[in-house]
C-alpha cells in the first residue's frame, strides 16, 4: 500500500506530485515511460529509481547503488555526505547516473535497463566540494560535455558553474574545466548550484537554481557554445504561492510535444518534495514555467494515457522477512542485521554497539522517508532477546530523535519505553566524533507482560509526532508531542530499530510485523 497519489481523478492533479523527502530531483522520458531518481546522501541503498506513465502517478522500482563507496566511509551515518544531486541521462542505450560526493568527486554509474544490473560507482573526477554534476551528450557535434557546481563548506568555492569536456563513454574527463558561468558577476544572484544541461533550439541551455533551498528560484542560462557566454533569466519563483524557494529539478517532454518541469520544495522536517509545473517555450524562445513563471497547486494533468492512482509504497509486512524498496539503512549495511524465514515479519537482530543511547550514531536503523501529509504509523513488535539492556522500537529520526518500543530488563522482565534525545547543537551535524548527549525518558516506563505492543505514531501539522501503544490493555498514549526535525539536508526519518549494550554473544532478535500508514482523514 502506498499513501494517496497526486492524481485527482477529474483530469487534474496537485502539488507536491512526490509528498516526501525526493530531495534533488531529476528525471527523463524514454519511450513511453518516465524515471526520476533523487538524493540520497549517506543511505543505502542510494540513488532510488521512480517509474511513472504520465508524471503524476510514481512507483519506486529500485536503486541504482547498492553500497556507498568508498565504502570504508560509510560504515557508520554520515546523513549530510554521500550522495548529492543526481542527474539521470539515457545515451548510447544505456541509462546514467552522474552524482557528486562533496568529499570525494564525481561518480556515475550506468545500466543497459533502469532496474540493471547497475555498474559500480566509477569516479569521473577527484576533488573536494565538486557537486551537481550533470552530462550532456550533444548529438549534432558528437562532443560530451560535463556541468557541476561547488560546494564552499569543502572547497571555499560557490555560486559558479564550472564546464568539461568529457570522454564520450563518460569514465573521465579530457580537460583542466573552465568557469562558464559566475554568479558573483549577476546581480543579485548568490548559491548558484544545481545545474542541469540540455541543447534546444540550437542553444546549450543550463537550467539552475540560485538563492537558497528555502528562499530561491529556478534560473535558466543559455549560449551558442557549451563554454558561454551565457544570459540567464529567472524562470520560476514563489511570487504570492506558498511554494517557497521552488528549486532545482529537470525539464521533461512527452512524445507529444509537451515540456514539463520537476523541481523540490524545501518543508522543514518533510524533506524535499517534489512538484511538477506545465512548462512552454515563450516567442522569445526562453521557457516559461508553472503559472507565468509562479508554481500551480493544481493543474490539469500532462496529455498522456490514463495510468491508475499510485504513489510510492509505504506499508510493508515484510514476507519471508524482507523488506520493501522504500526502507534504507542509516549506512552500508551488514551481513546479519536482518533474518529472513519462512513467515512474515521484520527480524532484526539485536545488534551489540557502545551507542545504544544515540540513534543517530547507529548504521543498523532501517528508515523509511516521513509522509509529508498528516497519517498515523502502526508497527506490531515483538521482543525475543533475553539480553538485560536490550530494546527495540520504532522512532521519527533526524538531528532529534524519539521512539517508542520494548526493553529487555535485568530481572528478566519487559518493559514499553518511550525516550527521547534534543538536538545537540544548533545547526549542528547530528553524526559527532565527540560525545553528544544522549536520550532521556519522555514517559515512565510500563509493563509489557508478554513482550509484545503495537505502537502508533501520529504524524499531525508541523510534523508534531504523538506516541500511543497497546501492551494488552487498549491504545494508551504516551509523553508530550514530540516535533520532529531534519538533519541537515534530509527530512526526518521514520525507523525500526533493535540493538543491545555492548558485550560478547548473540543478543537475539526483535520482529516487527504489519507496519502501515494511514492517512488522517
Amino acid at each position: 500500500m502506498a499513501l494517496p497519489s497526486a492524481d485527482l481523478g477529474d483530469g487534474t492533479y496537485r502539488n507536491p506530485v512526490l509528498d516526501a523527502d525526493w530531495s534533488d530531483p531529476d528525471l527523463l522520458r524514454v519511450g513511453d515511460d518516465f524515471y526520476l531518481t533523487a538524493s540520497s546522501f549517506g543511505r543505502a541503498p542510494g540513488l532510488p529509481l521512480l517509474h511513472s506513465r504520465d508524471l503524476v502517478n510514481w512507483t519506486l522500482v529500485g536503486h541504482a547503488l547498492q553500497r556507498l563507496e568508498p565504502a570504508r566511509e560509510f560504515r557508520n551515518p554520515r546523513p549530510d555526505c554521500g550522495v548529492w544531486a543526481p542527474a539521470l541521462r539515457h545515451h548510447d542505450d544505456r541509462f546514467w547516473i552522474f552524482w557528486g560526493d562533496p568529499d570525494h568527486g564525481i561518480f556515475q554509474v550506468n545500466a543497459p535497463q533502469i532496474r540493471g544490473p547497475w555498474t559500480r560507482p566509477q569516479l569521473v573526477k577527484e576533488g573536494k566540494g565538486l557537486i551537481d554534476p550533470c552530462p550532456l551528450w550533444d548529438e549534432e557535434s558528437g562532443e560530451a560535455y560535463l556541468v557541476h557546481a561547488w560546494a564552499r563548506s569543502r572547497s571555499g568555492v560557490k555560486n559558479r558553474l564550472t564546464g568539461h569536456r568529457m570522454r564520450p563513454d563518460g569514465t573521465g574527463l579530457i580537460d583542466e574545466g573552465k568557469v562558464i558561468v559566475d554568479a558573483d558577476l549577476i546581480p543579485g544572484w548568490f548559491t548558484l548550484e544545481g545545474p542541469k544541461a540540455y541543447r534546444h533550439d540550437g542553444w546549450f541551455w543550463i537550467f539552475a537554481p540560485a538563492g537558497g533551498v528555502e528562499t530561491g528560484w529556478q534560473g535558466a542560462f543559455r549560449s551558442r557554445g557549451f563554454f558561454g557566454p551565457y544570459e540567464e533569466r529567472v524562470v520560476l519563483e514563489q511570487g504570492d504561492t506558498r511554494v517557497n524557494g521552488p528549486h532545482q529539478g529537470g525539464w521533461v517532454r512527452t512524445a507529444a510535444g509537451e515540456d514539463w518541469f520537476a523541481h523540490f520544495q524545501q518543508r522543514g522536517p518533510y524533506g524535499r518534495v517534489v512538484h511538477l509545473q506545465p512548462m512552454r517555450w515563450g516567442e522569445d524562445g526562453w521557457p516559461v514555467l508553472g503559472d507565468r513563471g509562479a508554481p500551480v497547486a493544481v493543474h490539469r494533468k500532462p496529455d498522456l494515457p490514463a495510468q491508475p492512482p499510485s504513489a510510492p509504497a509505504t506499508d510493508d509486512d515484510f514476507p519471508g522477512g524482507r523488506f520493501g524498496r522504500q526502507w534504507q539503512w542509516t549506512a552500508n549495511p551488514q551481513d546479519g542485521w536482518a533474518t529472513q524465514h519462512s513467515g512474515d515479519g521484520l527480524r532484526l537482530t539485536c545488534v551489540r554497539t557502545a551507542d545504544a543511547h544515540d540513534l543517530r550514531r547507529l548504521p543498523h536503523v532501517l528508515t523509511q522517508r516521513i509522509p509529508g501529509a498528516a497519517a498515523t504509523v502502526q508497527v506490531d513488535l515483538c521482543l525475543d532477546s533475553e539480553e538485560p539492556g536490550a530494546r527495540a522500537g520504532i522512532a521519527v529520526l533526524g538531528d532529534a530523535f524519539g521512539w517508542i518500543g520494548l526493553r529487555r530488563e535485568p530481572d528478566g522482565s519487559v518493559r514499553l519505553v518511550h525516550r527521547f534525545a534534543e538536538t545537540a547543537a544548533v545547526g549542528a551535524p547530528a553524526v559527532r566524533s565527540g560525545p553528544c548527549e544522549g536520550e532521556r525518558d519522555a514517559a515512565p516506563a510500563r509493563p509489557a507482560p508478554e513482550g509484545r505492543a503495537r505502537l502508533w505514531i501520529e504524524i499531525g501539522a508541523g510534523a508534531r509526532c504523538r506516541f500511543s501503544y497497546d501492551v494488552g490493555g487498549g491504545r494508551q498514549p504516551s509523553g508530550q508531542a514530540f516535533a520532529a526535525t531534519p538533519w541537515r539536508w534530509v527530512g526526518a526519518l521514520l525507523g525500526l530499530f533493535a540493538l543491545a549494550p555492548s558485550g560478547a554473544g548473540h543478543a537475539g532478535a526483535a520482529t516487527f510485523t504489519r507496519f502501515r500508514v494511514v492517512p488522517t482523514p
